[in-house]
This record gives C-alpha cells, structure tokens and sequence, in this order.
C-alpha cells in the first residue's frame, strides 16, 4: 500500500488502539523493507513503550484518567506538559541517573523476568527553584505518562478525618494507573515528624502516608519533592528507591542556560561576560532575568536585546533577592 494511503488510515484509525497498532506496525515493515533500519527500529521501540504503558493513554481516554474527584481537587492537579528537554539544565549526573531510570521504565519487562525491581519511588531534594518540580514534568513528558501534583501541605491540612480516605484514594490510583504522582512540598511531612507538639491525629496521618509510599508499587512512578535534606527523619529517606540532589546552577549550567533561552533572541553582548553576576541565582531567578530583560526590549520597542536591559534585569534580581534575605 502507498505510504499516504497508510497515512490516512493511521489518521482514520485514531481512537482505536488495535488498528492504530495494526496500521504503525505496516509503516515500520514497510522502513524496513526499505533498509530505513534506524527509523524502523526507533519506531518500533515507540510502539513498544506506548504498548508498555497501555490503552488508557489514547488522548481521549487521557480525558477520563485522573485521580480527582470533589473530596481531592482541591490539592491534586494535573499537570499538561508545556516543557520539554530544550527547557532543562541538569547537571551531567542528574541527567545520567535520570536516562538510567527512563532507560529502566522502558525494559521494564525484561527487568522484572530476572527478578529485579525498578526504581519507582524518587525523591528530589534541593533549595527552592532548583528545577525539581520542572524536572518531573519534563521526566513525564518524555516518558509519555500524564503528571499529577498532590500538594501535601493542603492534604495535611485539610479535615484529618477525611486525609486518610483521600490519601488512600491517590496512592490506590498510583498502585493501577501509569503516571508520575508527583508529592509536592514533602517539607510537610518532615516538619511534622519532627515537631513534638504536632495533634496525635496529624502524627497518625503523616505515619499513614509514609506506610503508604513504603508499600506503593507505582505503574509509573512515584517522585517526592522536598528544599530540606540533613532534617529529614532517616525512616523517610529508606521509602525512596534513588534520591536526585539539585542545586543551584554552577557557572557551566548558567552559560548553557543563557545559549538556551536566548537561542532566538538577538542581542549585542556577550551573555558570558555575565556569568558571574548569576552565580548562587536559582533556575527561577535566572529565568526573571531574562523575562524582565525582554519585557523591557518589547517595551522599549527594539528589536535587539542590549546590554543595558539585560544588566538593569540582572540588579533588579540581585535587589530581590537581597530584600527576601533580610526577611527571613
């Protein structure tokens, strides 16, 4: 059959999962008859992964796929992927330990018949605008499983003899649907262990909550995200299968970060003279800089960024920053 006629029954057959398969495994035969192997054998392995994760991930199903009902919407959300690998700057280990996991979820299969375990549960630590919560959505996106935030301190929060069920109903999700259950501001359940004059009940709940990531055995993946490290109890840190460490950018990080963001931009400086005026800045504040630098070449109706917005941005930061110490 001609490859356009293929085409359009691939198109027709949206929505159906079998023929959909039936229709991508005959353009694969077809590329391989071709001698096309490496487009056959990256396709293949994308029909794989997608049968790996199974027929709720149709778009329309995607619509049905969620853990939410009125007794959780007010601390799950989920996340729709708008980043992807361009918008990340990861250390050179981060990156390997994560295409290590990715590589993992991908043989999974293989992985479990000689009776080993993946590494499911994560848990992120570093300061705040570090890149953790970005990090899970690109890691998500990647691996083609829809994202969900549960925010802890609204959970803990909430009316404790309601936590429990809710709780139970998130992790139950987990445990059958492939997804990446992402555990926003753990900082909640670390504060509340170490807090003596925390209510029983609360103590009771956030116990609840640690036996349940200790039992879970995701679909997909578990990832915990917290800005403290050395105070976290030790029993919390044996419920995750790897930890990830983030910090703030090192002066590699920053130039990559830079040729990244300003890749379609025109400018008449050297972004590098600057670097170290962004060292010890976050993700977050380099990612101010920038916004507020254009913001103000838009403003100012240029069509080329200078120097002088991009250091007046870089002060204002450095202004911030300065400000919200002195607070704390």
């Amino acid at each position: 059959m001609a490859r356009g006629e293929l085409m359009k029954k691939l198109l027709a057959s949206y929505g159906n999962d079998d023929e959909f398969r039936s229709v991508a495994e005959r353009i694969i035969n077809e590329e391989e008859k071709k001698n096309n192997k490496v487009l056959a054998n990256s396709l293949r392995r994308t029909l794989e992964n997608s049968r790996a994760i199974g027929s709720n991930y149709s778009l329309k199903g995607l619509e049905r796929f969620s853990p939410m009902n009125e007794a959780t919407n007010d601390f799950v959300e989920r996340v729709e992927p708008s980043h992807f690998h361009k918008d990340l700057v990861l250390s050179f280990d981060n990156v390997r330990i994560l295409k290590g996991l990715i590589e993992e979820y991908r043989f999974a299969e293989a992985i479990r018949k000689n009776g080993l375990s993946l590494r499911t549960k994560l848990l992120f630590c570093g300061p705040p605008g570090c890149g953790k919560t970005l990090t899970a959505e690109v890691f998500a996106s990647t691996l083609g499983l829809p994202m969900f935030i549960v925010k802890l301190d609204k959970l803990m929060s909430s009316y404790l003899g309601e936590t429990a069920t809710n709780i139970r109903s998130i992790f139950e999700f987990a445990n059958n649907k492939p997804c990446v259950l992402f555990l926003d501001e753990f900082d909640a359940i670390a504060r509340s262990r170490e807090d003596s004059n925390e209510h029983n009940e609360l103590k009771r709940v956030v116990n609840s909550l640690l036996l349940f990531i200790e039992r879970l055995s995701p679909k997909g993946f578990m990832i915990a995200a917290t800005n403290l490290d050395k105070s976290i109890d030790p029993a919390v840190w044996r419920r995750f299968d790897e930890v990830i460490w983030f910090k703030n950018p090192d002066k590699g990080m920053i130039r990559r970060f830079l040729k990244s963001r300003l890749k379609n931009i025109k400018y008449n400086f050297n972004p590098d003279d600057y670097v170290y005026k962004l060292e010890k800045m976050s993700f977050s504040s380099l990612e101010r800089v920038l916004n507020q630098a254009i913001k103000s070449m838009i403003i100012g109706k240029h069509k080329v960024l200078n120097e002088r917005y991009f250091v007046d941005a870089i002060n204002d930061e450095h202004r911030r920053n300065s400000g919200v110490e002195q607070m704390r």
